[in-house]
């Protein structure tokens, strides 16, 4: 909801810290790299029992997110860049709840929640961002990207402050769960606003 407008200042240091990293001769995809592992750490450490270990994990896995992108945008931005990225924060982003049931099993029930919402929002997101090429939809208001996506009140920021707060007061994490579901459930809701107004005329024809 507020990567728009978090995005004008991050970026820039991010860009220039990339910048750095790229004289080094360490690639973007190397960083990518490095987060999904982070992030698989952070998985196991709150699995094994230490959702402290995790939410630091979990934060250089972030960490690492941005700073892909501030390397590729230094050099060269690629569509495997671009896919090996989105792929890694889609196995990660769920696997923390996954890894809460492992924790403790009774966070199961609204752990299932935020994994079936996260499914479908992260379906529409991609669906989204292929009709978006299709049709030559391009934004940059939230960064330069590897492709156009969609959108909503859960978006990267709200991920990740929510997952994070888990790590660090486990004690709340089932409400938590609950709360980042129904939010990331909007982007459904959002999904089927914006191609019903993006894609009238071409697309909604198809669907009605």
């Amino acid at each position: 909801m507020i990567d728009v407008y978090i995005r004008p200042l991050i970026d820039p240091p991010l860009t220039k810290v990339g910048a750095g990293i790229a004289k080094l001769k360490i690639s973007a995809n190397t960083i990518t790299l490095m987060g999904f592992l982070f992030g698989l750490g952070a998985m196991a450490a709150i699995a094994l029992g230490n959702p402290f270990l995790g939410g630091i994990l979990f934060i250089l896995n972030r960490l690492s997110d941005g700073l892909d992108g501030g390397v590729a945008r230094s050099t060269k931005m690629t569509d495997f860049g671009g896919y090996v990225d989105i792929v890694s924060d889609f196995i990660i982003y769920p696997g923390i709840p996954l890894a809460f049931c492992f924790y403790d099993p009774t966070y199961t029930l609204s752990a299932a929640f935020l994994i079936f919402a996260m499914t479908g929002a992260m379906t529409s997101f991609l669906a989204y961002a292929i009709l978006s090429a299709k049709h030559n939809i391009q934004s940059s208001k939230r960064g330069k990207k590897s492709f156009y996506y969609l959108g909503g009140i859960c978006e990267g920021f709200e991920t990740c402050l929510f997952l994070g707060a888990m790590c660090f007061f486990p004690q709340f994490s089932p409400s938590s769960l609950f709360s980042l579901a129904s939010s990331a459930s909007s982007l459904l809701l959002a999904a089927f606003y914006r191609l019903e107004r993006f894609f009238r005329s071409d697309i909604s024809s198809k669907f009605l």
